[in-house]
C-alpha cells in the first residue's frame, strides 16, 4: 500500500434491479479497472461515496475500490420515498444487487455507521457474495432496543421523536452554494472533528445544483431523518449468520456499536473481531483514517 499514491476515482453509475427499486447506483471508481473489485465501501446516513476519497484513494495502487451513493444520497438516481420505511433492508438490497450486477466472485464490505450495519446485512443475506467486512462504528442498538424495534407491531412512531429524528427534519436544505455550506459546517456540530479535506469532499458530493443557482442536499432532511426512525432490522441476528471474517472497530466515544467491549460477540462468532479504537468518536474514519485504512486494506489483501 503506498499512501502517497492519489489517483482520481471514476464517476460510474451501474444499473441495478433491486427489490426496493431499479435504477442506477452512481460510485466512484478507485484503483485500476482491470481487475475484479476488491472492496465496496457503504457510506454513513447524509453522506455519500465522496465523503471518503482521502481515506480511500491511498489504496488505489493496488486495490480496486467502489465507494456508493447509497438509495437517497448522492448523485444516485434511485427513487427515495421516505413514507412507511421501517427497516434498512431496502438499503441491503440495493447493495445486494449491485454485487449481482458486478458478476463476479465475492468481495469485501466495508461501511460506516448505516454503511457498516448495511453491509453486514447483506452479508448475512448473500455469504457467497462476501469474503471479509470491515465495519468502522456501525448502528448496532442493544438487544432489548433491537428486539422492539423488530417486532411486527411497532409503527415505527416512537421513532420518529427522536432527537436525531428531529434534528435531521430541522436540517438546513438549501445554501447560496457549496463554499457557504462548507462555511456554515466548518468546525460546528457533527464536523467539528473533520479535516477540511473530508468535509469539502462530503459538501462536493452531498449537495445537488437547482436552476436557481442554489444547491440543494442531495440526501432530503426526511429521507436523512427516516434512516434514524426505521430500524426494524436485526443487525444482531446477522452477525450469527455471517460467514466470514469481520473486523469491527468501535468508537470509545460516542459510539453507536452498543456491542459492549465485544468480548461476548467475539465469544460467540470467533470469526468477528471487536476493537475499541481510544479517543475516537463516531467519526472514527475522519479521525483516524490511517486504522480504517489499514483495516480496509489487511481484509482486502488476507
Amino acid at each position: 500500500m503506498d499512501a502517497a499514491v492519489f489517483r482520481e476515482p471514476r464517476r460510474r453509475f451501474i444499473p441495478i434491479a433491486s427489490r426496493a427499486g431499479a435504477g442506477e447506483m452512481a460510485v466512484l471508481e478507485f484503483g485500476p479497472a482491470d481487475r475484479p473489485v476488491d472492496v465496496v465501501f457503504v457510506h454513513a446516513n447524509g453522506f455519500n461515496g465522496q465523503t471518503y476519497r482521502a481515506l480511500l484513494a491511498p489504496l488505489s495502487a493496488g486495490l480496486r475500490i467502489l465507494a456508493v451513493d447509497q438509495r437517497g444520497h448522492g448523485s444516485s438516481r434511485l427513487a427515495a420515498n421516505p413514507e412507511r420505511r421501517r427497516s434498512w433492508l431496502d438499503l441491503r438490497d440495493d447493495l445486494l444487487a449491485l454485487l449481482a450486477a458486478l458478476d463476479q466472485g465475492p468481495a469485501v464490505l466495508a461501511g460506516h455507521s448505516m454503511g457498516g450495519t448495511v453491509s453486514l446485512l447483506a452479508a448475512a443475506a448473500a455469504p457467497e457474495k462476501v469474503r471479509g467486512l470491515v465495519l468502522l462504528d456501525p448502528v448496532i442498538m442493544p438487544r432489548i432496543m433491537a428486539f422492539y424495534a423488530h417486532m411486527p407491531w411497532t409503527s415505527g412512531a416512537l421513532w420518529r421523536h427522536l432527537p436525531l429524528v428531529q434534528g435531521a427534519l430541522r436540517r438546513r436544505a438549501v445554501f447560496e452554494n457549496r463554499e457557504a455550506a462548507f462555511a456554515a459546517y466548518r468546525g460546528r456540530g457533527a464536523f467539528r472533528t473533520w479535516p477540511e479535506t473530508m468535509l469539502a469532499d462530503y459538501v462536493g458530493g452531498g449537495f445537488k445544483d437547482r436552476d436557481d443557482g442554489k444547491v440543494e442536499l442531495a440526501c432530503a432532511p426526511a429521507w436523512e431523518a427516516s434512516n434514524y426512525s426505521a430500524q426494524a432490522h436485526d443487525p444482531w441476528r446477522a452477525m450469527g449468520r455471517i460467514r466470514c471474517p469481520a473486523r469491527v472497530l468501535k468508537a470509545e466515544k460516542g459510539s453507536t456499536c452498543h456491542v459492549g467491549d465485544g468480548a461476548g460477540v467475539m465469544r460467540r462468532h470467533p470469526h468477528i473481531r471487536v476493537e475499541t479504537v481510544a479517543g475516537a468518536s463516531h467519526f472514527l474514519p475522519m479521525e483516524r483514517p490511517d486504522l480504517a485504512r489499514e483495516a480496509i486494506f489487511e481484509m482486502a489483501a488476507g
